[in-house]
């Protein structure tokens, strides 16, 4: 028995405060918020954003998780291309994420 092919990687965009970034101010309130959340609306509109959204505490940024078919470049490019993050309210990080245990 030949083993199973490994699932290609997701690729997990994390964000974080950039200089920008007003502390103590909500996040829904920072000033280019709207325009990070539409970015990913386009991704999630085609069906290439499995999970996205702010973690809950405190100035900690948030994270989105792609489908399988976006590569690592697509992804570097789009989270670069974030007006949010262009505007220095975000800084990002791409890691690829190896998911074995994940329901199809």
């Amino acid at each position: 028995m030949s083993p199973s092919p490994r699932p290609a990687p997701r690729y997990v965009i994390f964000h974080r405060p950039g200089p920008q970034w007003q502390p103590g101010v909500n996040f829904r309130d920072q000033i280019g918020v709207r325009a990070h959340v539409d970015h990913y609306g386009q991704w999630h509109a085609a069906g290439k954003l499995v999970l996205g959204g702010p973690f809950l505490q405190d100035d900690a940024g948030g994270m989105m998780v792609t489908t399988r078919d976006v590569s690592a470049d697509e992804c570097e490019a789009f989270a670069a291309a974030d007006p949010a993050v262009q505007a220095g309210l975000l800084v990002y990080e791409v890691r690829p994420w190896h998911t074995p245990f994940e329901h199809a």
